[in-house]
């Protein structure tokens, strides 16, 4: 685990060496920020009558929303976090430095894998000034705030694992970056199919999709379900990336 956390700072440090990473975390920053303030702004207007609709809580009124959104977001950024993880170092050659290096493969995955990670944190560290900013000057639901952290987390490890994989898969950074963006977008979506599929197929397809996962941290609540199966595809496409890298290993 020593080795892996070298990899993942050395990593880390090199995403700050080229624009992607100012640009990313910029625009992430950016999106985010205005959409706070859009539904903040929103929620004290119903608050005061000068909007349709009535009053909602803060958690239905702000939580919800931004971080319902944040992930979103994340979900088509993340995939410009991972590109170059592999295939960058495939591409120049560099992994066989790697590969002759006292490292296994796993160490090589998990480095790579917590690298990325570690990246997505320092975005959300960020965002931490909305519930500092809530906290402040009303009474949000802190179980509502931690839970929605912890779902976003899980969901960016998810995210990020799927990333690792087509990385490993290509030396083409652009190609990496589509394939984890649509494979992010299908695990999203696959439970919109639920509705036309039958009743076992239906349910496989939105124990499956990401989206039916993160609903209940979204509403304050922890499932261990949820838990593990964030955790086991992460564990997954982990797993996957090291039988790729261990296959081009021999070529």
């Amino acid at each position: 685990m020593k080795k892996a956390l070298t990899i993942a700072g050395k990593d880390f440090r090199t995403y700050f060496y080229s624009p992607i990473a100012y640009i990313v975390c910029s625009f992430f920053l950016f999106i985010m920020g205005w959409m706070f303030f859009f539904n903040v702004k929103a929620f004290l207007l119903r608050s005061m009558g000068f909007n349709m609709g009535k009053a909602t809580s803060i958690a239905e009124g702000i939580l919800r929303p931004v971080y319902g959104n944040m992930n979103v977001i994340l979900l088509f950024l993340i995939p410009f976090i991972t590109m170059k993880l592999f295939s960058e170092e495939k591409k120049l050659q560099t992994i066989q430095l790697l590969f002759t290096a006292p490292l296994t493969v796993t160490d090589m995955v998990l480095g790579k894998f917590l690298s990325a990670v570690f990246f997505v944190l320092f975005m959300l560290g960020f965002t931490l000034a909305y519930p500092a900013f809530l906290i402040a000057y009303a009474n949000p639901e802190i179980g509502t705030i931690v839970t929605s952290y912890l779902g976003t987390f899980l969901l960016s490890m998810c995210y990020v694992s799927i990333g690792v994989f087509f990385s490993a898969l290509t030396e083409n950074q652009i190609v990496s970056g589509v394939l984890t963006l649509i494979s992010g977008l299908f695990f999203w979506l696959i439970s919109w199919a639920a509705q036309s599929a039958g009743p076992v197929w239906s349910d496989i397809l939105e124990y499956l999709s990401l989206i039916n996962h993160y609903n209940n941290f979204s509403q304050g609540l922890i499932d261990s379900s949820d838990v593990f199966y964030c955790l086991s595809f992460t564990g997954v496409f982990l797993f996957l990336s090291q039988r790729v890298l261990d296959s081009y290993r021999w070529r």
